[in-house]
């Protein structure tokens, strides 16, 4: 199916792009994860989802994303790559003329991984490194593993597959910004991506001890960008120009054509809202879309994105999954 062309996200008749967290699981403990994810968290407690889909109906899933005429699947998670079924999903996908990016921290990615990507036709796979050395990366990310990360990064560039190398900036390694970019110039990487710290899950939870002030964020960004500048054959610089409150009050008035689905299927609006209107263990992609379409006009989605604008402190209900 195709999609109609259209000014507004009300004219298609499903998403053009889906975000897709496979499972909350990782073997990270990163201290910015916005899904609070980590080792043992494939079934949330407190009833935010009460299992992981299972592989067939992922597969179904993964099905009904071909068939819906969908554009583009980003996977997260947790990590994606450690699900047994993530590469039948790929398949499946890539055979539907999906274009597909994966969110990972390079822990699973060898030589042989990044040929069967490239196989595939993953269009974009972003590994994140928040630290020059090992030290400095996996102190903000315990658990994960700096040379895996490097390794990951480095056959995936010898593959011509233009990794992206993601940098998350906090209290102790925003001034390690440029280094950073350097390393991923020396890895082969196409993109160095990056942008305010986002104040959800455990960075939001931390949010004073972590996030850097907005000084010393701008100071990184001048510098990233002159660094770029001298680098004129190093990695292209993708620095997101919104925090998660902007974002909120943005898309509250000009919705993307996008949902983001959790781990058990539920169907939520973005990451930041705990609105989850739709379940794909009971709706169609397509009806999912419409009802998340009609949860942007909801009085009660519409009152909470204007508190949150202001009010941080609903951010925490982020990972939660709320009827709308």
């Amino acid at each position: 199916m195709t999609h109609p062309r259209g000014a507004a996200v009300g004219d298609y008749r499903a998403p053009l792009f889906v975000a897709w967290q496979l499972t909350n699981r990782c073997r990270g403990r990163c201290l910015a994860c916005c899904e609070e994810s980590g080792p043992g968290k494939g079934i949330r407690q407190g009833g935010s989802w009460q299992a992981e889909l299972t592989k067939q109906e992922a597969l179904r899933v993964s099905r009904d994303i071909a068939a819906s005429g969908v554009s583009y699947v980003a996977f997260g998670g947790g990590e994606p790559m450690e699900v047994p079924h993530f590469w039948d999903i790929l398949s499946i996908l890539s055979k539907g003329g999906v274009r597909i990016k994966i969110e990972t921290n390079g822990g699973t990615i060898g030589r042989s991984q990044a040929k069967r990507l490239s196989a595939l036709g993953v269009s974009s796979i972003q590994i994140s490194l928040d630290g020059p050395t090992a030290r400095e990366h996996e102190a903000l990310r315990p658990g994960s593993s700096f040379n895996k990360a490097v390794r990951a990064v480095r056959c995936l560039a010898e593959e011509g597959l233009g990794p992206e190398v993601v940098f998350i900036p906090m209290k102790r390694n925003v001034g390690q910004a440029v280094k950073v970019y350097r390393l991923a110039a020396s890895l082969g990487a196409r993109v160095l991506a990056t942008g305010p710290l986002m104040r959800l899950g455990r960075a939001g939870a931390a949010w004073k001890e972590l996030a850097p002030s907005a000084g010393r964020w701008r100071t990184a960004v001048r510098a990233l960008k002159a660094e770029a500048a001298r680098a004129k054959a190093g990695p292209k610089l993708s620095i997101y120009p919104w925090g998660i409150q902007r974002e909120i009050e943005t898309r509250l008035e000009h919705p993307q054509a996008m949902v983001l689905v959790v781990p058990d299927g539920k169907v939520k609006l973005l990451n930041a809202l705990p609105f989850a209107p739709g379940d794909l263990r009971r709706h169609s992609l397509a009806q999912a879309w419409t009802r998340c379409l009609g949860a942007w006009r909801d009085p009660k989605v519409r009152a909470f994105c204007r508190k949150a604008v202001k009010d941080p402190g609903l951010l925490a209900h982020a990972n939660e999954c709320w009827p709308a």
